[in-house]
């Protein structure tokens, strides 16, 4: 059923991912419940406040699978296939948790902390071999992220920037889908479907442990190769460009304000309260997380109806001075810090843990062999990707 009132906001905000989009406070203090018309020209409530977005998160009234239903409100064009919407609830529901969750456990791997080490050095070295300027997307931040989940997944870490380059087109937010989406997912699907099937079998990473599980004959009648394929290519995807986008900007933070990367040098015992700290200011997200009521939910003083698509605005909710005093300010001493920079509530993101652990091996290396890492031009300057899952300077480059 239509709203009775035409939408008071545009949406998505400001690109730039230096600086809090303007409406943010506006919206929470004024209207943490707002009407908004997206890329699509469905309308939908964009939620901007901390208590009002946890609740929504937490709330299984409001899905994340039914976002990919047919005939229902969007955030923006589909471009992927639906079922890839609710990877997790195809990983419940296949009896593949446990494979998924041992990947993405760093406790699993006891050798990964020492190999992200290694590979952020030798990332590094390249970086000083070649000299200042460089460019940190392309000479660090991607190849560290990517070749980890490929390491995860059991593939061959030279192959990152053929996936990566994948991403370039999965995660492209249109308002209508375009020609190149869906020969861009096949093509990915099919790589990993020829590794997953590859001769000898994988034995490493998830890919080995799905094909293990297709020799138990608990498992192998409930799944087939293209699910477990399209779980490993989704877990690729949301990973790599979340992992690699928040260093992005916890690089761009520090190096504008270089003493707190001096106190990471002098304080290296701080790097897990630092990196929780730069994952609430960071602003990579980009578009709010969508979900859409099953049923009718009050939200604050509106009445949500259910069909109706609500969006998570998450700079919003760890913006917000109620739950974090001086919110514009990056503060590693911050005593309380329930961020939702990994979600909330069923989708909590599964590989949390994990990408703390990345983070804290990456911006520790960064700072103890870059003391004098600045930005190479004005933050100004910086050239945001426009529609896009999530906001992303097309290159950060930099001296030392």
């Amino acid at each position: 059923m239509p709203m009775s009132a035409p939408p008071e906001f545009t949406f998505p905000l400001s690109r730039r991912g230096d600086v809090l989009p303007e409406e943010a406070d506006v919206l929470r203090a004024k209207h943490p419940v707002a009407k908004v018309r997206t890329l699509t020209g469905d309308e939908a409530w964009l939620v901007s406040s901390y208590q009002l977005a946890k609740q929504v998160l937490e709330d299984e009234r409001f899905s994340l699978k039914d976002t990919a239903n047919p005939g229902v409100p969007r955030q923006y064009a589909l471009t992927i296939p639906p079922e890839v919407v609710n990877n997790m609830g195809n990983i419940n529901s296949a009896g593949l948790r446990t494979a998924v969750m041992k990947t993405l456990s760093p406790r699993a791997d006891k050798e990964l902390g020492g190999w992200l080490e290694a590979e952020a050095h030798r990332l590094i070295d390249r970086l000083v071999e070649q000299g200042p300027p460089a460019d940190l997307r392309d000479g660090f931040t991607e190849p560290y992220s990517a070749a980890l989940h490929c390491k995860l997944l059991g593939i061959p870490t030279d192959d990152w920037r053929r996936l990566m380059s994948g991403i370039d087109l999965a995660f492209v937010t249109s308002p209508a889908v375009f020609e190149g989406s869906g020969p861009n997912w096949y093509k990915d699907l099919g790589y990993l479907l020829g590794r997953l099937n590859a001769d000898p079998a994988p034995t490493e990473g998830l890919l080995g442990r799905f094909a293990e599980l297709r020799r138990s004959p608990d498992v192998s009648d409930q799944v087939d190769d293209e699910l477990l394929a399209t779980v490993a290519l989704s877990l690729f995807g949301a990973g790599a460009v979340s992992t690699s986008a928040f260093l992005l900007h916890a690089i761009i933070a520090l190096v504008q304000q270089p003493e707190l990367a001096e106190r990471l040098r002098r304080e290296p015992a701080v790097i897990g309260r630092a990196v929780d700290e730069l994952l609430r200011y960071n602003l990579s997200i980009g578009d709010a997380l969508p979900r859409l009521a099953t049923a009718d939910v009050r939200l604050g003083e509106v009445l949500v109806k259910q069909g109706e698509l609500v969006l998570v605005l998450v700079e919003g909710a760890n913006y917000d001075p109620e739950v974090f005093p001086h919110p514009e300010k990056i503060d590693f001493d911050r005593p309380d810090n329930p961020h939702l920079a990994f979600g909330a509530g069923r989708h909590f993101c599964p590989a949390s843990a994990l990408g703390r652990t990345h983070a804290e091996i990456a911006l520790q290396a960064l700072v103890e062999r870059l003391p004098a890492l600045r930005l190479a031009l004005p933050v100004e300057q910086l050239a945001w990707r426009p529609g896009f899952i999530k906001r992303l300077p097309e290159r950060l480059p930099l001296l030392w």
